[in-house]
């Protein structure tokens, strides 16, 4: 029998049992619309405000600074655009970077369309976004930053601090004020976050990256920051964003919350050891590869690596033959067949980057699951790049 190993945990997260036995209830017996008045409405209500409770204490904001939302891509959505357009009076300026999510740089585009002007700044060779680049982007008519907190291709932990601290500066020379948001659907359970200590404005999570549910996120909005309602009806999350709640959704993001928060130091260091031992071993066993990103501040479970001379698409359908799912990083989606933006902006060569995979590894991985991947990897390069070097003496 064929194993199954899930090394693609950036992509999605099983749903753990805790989270499951939380949601069933609310399918079936406690079903009711919040925003009736009788008793199970009610409890509906309740079960709501206890999961933006669970939520706003994973991330050390208050409840009513949590919007739920269908995921961490309309979180984006509504964060940078409707920000953008709140502030356009003050000026047409946001300012992003070249390795955001599609989530952010599809806003910009879209912001582009509308007659804003976006900056998107470039990043080191791991992946950092360095201060004084910001610095010099920033001037009176930028009105919101968004720059990510963990990038979801290499791992790669942005200062987010250290940037918020360059705009505030910035501002105050300026006299305006400028909205610092920041896309942490990555980082959200693989590090520790806090709202206030970081100092931005607004932040985006998503349930399903933390073991919780499909369809459910959340936009974290610091008080005092009046942005404008991202859809229209009725007064459902505090009015600011109409619609029935996804009841279970939310319900499971909070158990999903709860959880990572008791077990968060164990998790980062428990999947810290497995990334360094997978990348040991591939470093052992493997010539001619690259590890992509920075290797000190990473997400703890990411290991984005570039096997040279063969292609990553190849070494993904090898690899799903032999039960291994993984990503590859040569594009967005499989469907795609332009290089990745992430790696292109870190300087990785265009024929290098068609070699890369992502591996993620997540809490139900296991060293033995590890040891096996590294096998069925050595395997899958050799014979690769045999066929690889064999066309190119025949001249294919």
């Amino acid at each position: 029998m064929t194993k199954s190993i899930y090394l693609d945990y950036s992509a999605t997260t099983p749903v753990k049992k805790e989270v499951l036995d939380a949601m069933i209830p609310y399918f079936t017996e406690l079903y009711g619309n919040p925003s009736s008045l009788y008793t199970i409405g009610q409890e509906s209500k309740n079960a709501i405000a206890a999961a933006r409770e669970q939520v706003a204490a994973l991330i050390g904001a208050q409840p009513a600074e949590v919007y739920f939302t269908s995921s961490g891509t309309e979180a984006d959505n509504w964060a940078v655009i409707e920000g953008a357009m709140w502030k356009r009076k003050q000026g047409r300026h946001v300012i992003t970077t070249q390795i955001e999510h599609h989530a952010l740089l599809h806003s910009g585009a879209y912001l582009e369309k509308e007659g804003f002007e976006v900056t998107y700044l470039p990043v080191d060779p791991d992946g950092f976004v360095r201060v004084a680049d910001l610095k010099a982007a920033l001037r009176p008519e930028t009105t919101v930053v968004s720059i990510m907190f963990a990038n979801n291709e290499i791992g790669t932990i942005e200062p987010i601090a250290e940037l918020v601290q360059a705009v505030r500066e910035a501002q105050e020379g300026f006299g305006t004020k400028i909205l610092f948001h920041t896309d942490a659907v990555q980082a959200l359970g693989n590090v520790h976050i806090d709202v206030k200590a970081l100092g931005v404005d607004m932040l985006s999570i998503s349930g399903h990256k933390i073991y919780g549910p499909k369809g459910i996120g959340a936009l974290y909005i610091r008080k005092g920051v009046n942005l404008p309602e991202h859809m229209h009806g009725g007064g459902q999350e505090a009015k600011r964003r109409a619609g029935t709640e996804n009841l279970t959704g939310i319900v499971g993001f909070g158990k999903a919350a709860e959880l990572s928060r008791e077990n968060l130091e164990t998790h980062i260091e428990q999947l810290t050891k497995l990334r360094n031992y997978f990348i040991d071993r591939v470093r052992e066993k493997i010539a001619d590869i690259r590890i992509n990103g920075s290797l000190e501040s990473r997400l703890p479970g990411n290991a984005n690596i570039t096997f040279k001379y063969i292609e990553g698409e190849a070494i993904l359908l090898l690899l799903d033959m032999k039960g291994i799912a993984v990503s590859t990083g040569s594009a967005c989606s499989s469907a795609s067949l332009t290089p990745s933006h992430v790696l292109t902006a870190i300087g990785v060569p265009v024929e290098e980057i068609h070699g890369s995979i992502r591996f993620t590894v997540g809490d139900f991985t296991t060293k033995e699951d590890l040891d096996y991947v590294v096998e069925a990897l050595i395997e899958v390069v050799a014979k690769l790049r045999n066929i690889s070097s064999v066309s190119a003496e025949s001249g294919f």
